[in-house]
């Protein structure tokens, strides 16, 4: 089976700060470093850091030659990234503060020009049951989602960055759908719905340091989160969802699915950076927690 990602790849540049920044307030960053990120492409080598065969869809600009080489690094296969001469690559400005909270400003750059040929070539090669994975960082999930239809694949949304619309239109088409707190609340606002009624199998709540709880089938289950003291929770989320989809992918029931994904967030909230925090399987099923 394979994961199919239509996901973002950004450059990050990481700021470390004594807090994060008030409204009008300069702040002088004690430390900076820069690397691998982007909802995308932190999914990608999650999921492919927990076993899964991941395929990436998406593209980078004249300088994101070094991004594509590092997923390929991971076991992430690069084939449909498109390299565009005319853009940049996706970028991130990100501040964390001593407590590992983090504040993200990003540049969308390549990431909002994915030729679709990329996306109909990719997608050419899927079989019924494998999985698609889509994020609002990037361009074309309504094109894809009708394609994966057609194909018989699994329809997976982390509905981040949020936005209402955008979700709407794809609610329709799923088959799973991840989000925080907070964008839970704004779903259910806008579609009068709760969690429970909307018409899609899997819906999976992350709630930060409390963890999880899944919605299916009319019956809710809580998944506590567990005991580490975090030092950056940049590519937690998308460590979880990379994690619960591939191994959801390699024929875990979803319950156990949801904990190994706990699991591989909670070690990965224990390290600095987004791609270079994501844990390998064999980490997070030794890890002593």
């Amino acid at each position: 089976m394979t994961v199919f990602n239509l996901g973002s790849i950004n450059i990050d540049n990481v700021y470390r700060v004594p807090h994060l920044p008030s409204p009008g307030e300069t702040l002088a960053a004690t430390g900076y470093e820069r690397g691998l990120g982007g909802k995308g492409a932190n999914m990608s080598v999650a999921a492919a850091r927990a076993g899964a065969r991941t395929i990436h869809i998406g593209a980078v600009g004249a300088d994101g030659g070094w991004a594509c080489e590092q997923m390929r690094d991971a076991g992430v296969d690069i084939r449909h990234i498109a390299r565009l001469t005319h853009t940049l690559t996706g970028h991130a400005i990100i501040n964390v503060d001593r407590k590992g909270e983090n504040a993200i400003v990003l540049v969308p750059g390549a990431n909002r020009e994915i030729p679709e040929n990329a996306l109909v070539a990719a997608l050419a090669e899927a079989k019924p049951g494998d999985t698609l994975l889509l994020q609002n960082e990037t361009i074309l999930q309504t094109r894809a989602v009708e394609i994966a239809r057609d194909h018989g694949l699994f329809t997976a949304f982390a509905a981040a960055p949020f936005e209402i619309e955008a979700t709407n239109v794809l609610l329709p088409w799923l088959d799973f759908l991840i989000l925080n707190e907070i964008e839970a609340h704004q779903l259910t606002r806008s579609t009068g719905k709760t969690l429970a009624e909307l018409d899609v199998d899997h819906v999976i709540v992350t709630l930060g340091a409390k963890g999880a709880r899944w919605f299916h089938g009319g019956q809710v289950q809580e998944f506590p989160a567990l005991p580490v003291t975090p030092v950056d929770t940049t590519g937690a989320g998308d460590t979880f969802t990379g994690y619960v989809l591939a191994a959801r992918d390699q024929g875990l029931p979803m319950g156990k699915a949801i904990d190994l994904a706990g699991r591989a967030a909670a070690l990965a909230v224990t390290r600095h950076g987004a791609v270079n925090a994501i844990p390998a399987l064999k980490e997070v099923r030794e890890a002593q927690f």
